[in-house]
Order: C-alpha cells, then sequence, then structure tokens
C-alpha cells in the first residue's frame, strides 16, 4: 500500500504518522510496544486488516516515539508524552473527535487519554490490552528470561509463535517478522521499553472513563491474559466485553474478519459503506520485449500472426495453472492467481512457450490486494507488478519481495536484484529474478 508517511512535531519530538482509507469517522490505532508503519503494508494479513477498517472509517496511524519511523534516542517516554503524541497526531490531522484503538501497550494510553480529553474521543476500542502489566503480560512473569531472549533472538523473528502461533506457521512469516523487529527498534531500545512497561498501572482510572467503550479479547491470547481484558470490561462503566476465540495476541493474526466487523458496529457505520470488492491477489503482468521493433520488422500481418500465437501461449499456460485473465494490454497479459507459486511457474511457462515464436516476454509479480471493479482490477497492488516488470530483462521472471517470502518451500529459486525504485512507491523494493 501506497500511503504518504507524514511527521508532526510533539515538543521536541517528530512523531510519524499516516492517514488512509475512506471517508467517515476517524478512527486512531494506537499501536503495542514497538511498531513500524510502512512495513505494516508489506504483511499481507496487516495490509489487509488496515484496508478492512479504512474501508469504513478514516484511518490514523503512528509510531510512537522511541520506534518505527518516528525521532529514536529520546529516552524511555512515559504516558504523559505519549498522549501528547497522541493529540499532537490528532491535531495533524485535522482531528477534532475520534474513535480510539488501543492494541496491547498502546490501550493504557488510549484510556489515559480517553479519561483526560473526552471531548475529543467518540469511543475507546480496546483489544488484547491490560490496565496493568503485572500479572497480565505472559512474559513479564520472568522478566530476566524475557530480557535475555531479547538480548539474544532480537531481529531474528524467533518470537514471532509468542506473538502470533498461527501466523509463524505461514511461509516468509519469520523472515518478514525479523525484518520488522529490526526496523521498529533495537534490542536496547526494546529492553528500555519494557522495563518502563512494568510500571504501567491504569487500573485507578478506569472509572473516569466515560465514553463508550469495546472491549475485546482473545480467549487463549498467548502474551496477554484474557483475565486482563475482563477486567477492563468489569470496571469501565458499561462497556461492553466481548471474549473472542483463538490465541493470536496481533490483531491481524487468526480471525480478524471478526474483529473488523466488531469494530464496524461499535462505530455505527452502515455494512453498505464497507468496499467487499477487495481481494488477496497475485498479479502478474506479461509484457512482449521490443515489441514496436519487431512488428517494424516483420510488417502487420506477420505481427498479427505472431501476436495471434503469442495470445494463445499465454492463454494456455494461464489456464494449466488457474489463472485468470483480466485484460491484455496490446502486447502483454494482466493475469491473477490465487497463489504466487502458481504465478511465478506460469510466468516461466511462458517464456518458455513463446520463445519458438522468435518473441521474448519479460514478467512481473506482486502479490497485494486488488480492488475488483467489474471486469477489471485496481489498486497499488496492480501498479507494482506493472513496475515491476518494467524493470525484467528479456525472457525474466522478476517478482517482488513479498512474493519471494511467500512461496519459501515452494521449490522456487531467486536471485536477489537489490533494491529498485519503483514509481509511486515512497522507498525502494527489492526484487528477486525466477531461476528457472
Amino acid at each position: 500500500m501506497v500511503v504518504e508517511t507524514r511527521y508532526v512535531t510533539s515538543g521536541e519530538v517528530f512523531v510519524a504518522y499516516q492517514i488512509s482509507g475512506q471517508d467517515g469517522p476517524d478512527l486512531l490505532m494506537t499501536p503495542g510496544f514497538v511498531s513500524h508503519l510502512e512495513l505494516s503494508w508489506e504483511n499481507p494479513t496487516a495490509a489487509r486488516f488496515l484496508n478492512n477498517l479504512g474501508s469504513f472509517s478514516r484511518l490514523i496511524r503512528f509510531d510512537k516515539r522511541g520506534t518505527g519511523l518516528s525521532d529514536r534516542g529520546v529516552g524511555v517516554p512515559h504516558l504523559d508524552e505519549r498522549i501528547d503524541d497522541i493529540r499532537a497526531v490528532l491535531d495533524a490531522s485535522g482531528s477534532k473527535r475520534a474513535y480510539l484503538f488501543g492494541l496491547s501497550e498502546g490501550g493504557p494510553m488510549s484510556i489515559l487519554f480517553a479519561a483526560t480529553y473526552p471531548e475529543r474521543v467518540e469511543g475507546l476500542i480496546l483489544f488484547g490490552t491490560y490496565a496493568r502489566t503485572v500479572g497480565a503480560s505472559v512474559p513479564f512473569d520472568d522478566f530476566p528470561r524475557l530480557e535475555r531472549d531479547i538480548r539474544s533472538n532480537w531481529g531474528t523473528g524467533k518470537s514471532l509463535p509468542s506473538f502470533s502461533p498461527s501466523a509463524a506457521a505461514i511461509p516468509g512469516a519469520i523472515e518478514r517478522f525479523a525484518k520488522f523487529e529490526r526496523s521498529a527498534a533495537s534490542p536496547s531500545d526494546v529492553i528500555n521499553l519494557m522495563r518502563m512497561n512494568q510500571e504501567i498501572d491504569v487500573t485507578a482510572i478506569l472509572p473516569s472513563i466515560r465514553v463508550p467503550t469495546l472491549v475485546m479479547h482473545r480467549r487463549d491470547d498467548v502474551r496477554i491474559r484474557a483475565a486482563a481484558g475482563r477486567e477492563l470490561g468489569d470496571r469501565i462503566s458499561h462497556a461492553r466485553y466481548i471474549e473472542l476465540p483463538g490465541s493470536d495476541h496481533l490483531a491481524w493474526s487468526g480471525d480478524q474478519d471478526r474483529l473488523v466487523e466488531e469494530i464496524r458496529q461499535f462505530m455505527g457505520v452502515s455494512a453498505t459503506a464497507i468496499d467487499v470488492d477487495r481481494v488477496l491477489s497475485t498479479v502478474l503482468f506479461t509484457d512482449i520485449v521490443d515489441s514496436t521493433r519487431k512488428a517494424t520488422l516483420v510488417g502487420d500481418r506477420q505481427w498479427r500472426s505472431t501476436l495471434e500465437a503469442h495470445h494463445e501461449a499465454v492463454r494456455s499456460e494461464l489456464e494449466r495453472h488457474r489463472g485468470r485473465e483480466v485484460k491484455t494490454t496490446g502486447d502483454g497479459f494482466l493475469a491473477l492467481f490465487d497463489g504466487p507459486a502458481r504465478a511465478v511457474r506460469c510466468a516461466q511457462r511462458i517464456v518458455s512457450a513463446v520463445r519458438p515464436l522468435d518473441i521474448e516476454v519479460r514478467a512481473g509479480v506482486h502479490t497485494g490486494e486488488v480492488e475488483m471493479m467489474g471486469d477489471d482490477v485496481g489498486g497499488i497492488a496492480v501498479h507494482i507488478a506493472a513496475r515491476v516488470a518494467q524493470h525484467a530483462k528479456a525472457s525474466e521472471v522478476l517478482a517482488s519481495s513479498t512474493v519471494k517470502d511467500l512461496v519459501a518451500g515452494a521449490g522456487l529459486k531467486f536471485v536477489d536484484q537489490g533494491r529498485a525504485e519503483l514509481k509511486g512507491l515512497a522507498e525502494p523494493m527489492r526484487l528477486f529474478a525466477a531461476l528457472a
């Protein structure tokens, strides 16, 4: 997803934030102990979660000071500074009143903000969070061991099962989480944050919450005990508590659709406002190399015959690999697949199939959310796939890093082509050439 990252100053600190989604009620998401605004879009399940929230709200997200894209090396921030950051982000976003969505460690600061500035809060949504860390957080039961684990394993992705057991089983998820850890905070930053978190306790202000409140917690959350969520539901006046099945602590893991639906209903947004035509898909673009020059050399009649044979070969491979042809693009194809490995293999077969026609094609593959628009498709994933294809050489199948991560274990081999500037993306994307 291409969403502009902006900065606002909170005191002397620069805080990074993003705004995405549709016209609708403002929804400010307060993240867990570390986050990274831009890397969230590289995780297909997280991107789907954010897009679904944005389908009925103006979604405002930020990285807390000391983490992600916000200023680092700012010491250990206390809750007063953190609620200053919330206010600064809301002001910069032009938001007068917003729903606050506090996840995990973002819950206490959301609670404090809602109690302090009720005139700015339309409603409070809490997920997988707590009023006090001690007794609620499973890892904090043995803090010395937690600290040793951070020193030894932070940046490797090995902690993913302790956040999301179901995500840990997805090919490439550990590697993606390792990159997230390294980008979101350093080991020493994490240790300092954890030490500060030991002292979090907003229990005393729970009776002061006067805004509508929805509390949700997964029954077997591996990181924060469900009892902590029940305590919030009991102590916040007129709060609605919903206990969901599952053990994943991360909101976008497990059954995220139920979570999104509960939030939508709480915010009072009509279901018809949700864009139900947005799906996760793998996009393939193919393109004949030097088509104009070849057409000039052989003449119009011969070139039409070559194009017909090319189209027949491509459609045959699409059918064989369960690809869906969306449209031809003059001398290329746009197709969708329900699996990235099939898309890569199909592209490789197309490259081979058209060589006897004395032409070469190049292909680009990317996985992301696409918008279904009747018989056509749109969205940033389509644009990225087209840009990737433009970087491919003759007879080369070029894939985004997302595709490469998702096909781990499928027997496909890739060669790292380094980072490339793709038009429309804020940062370069690493591309990989599939080996035949």
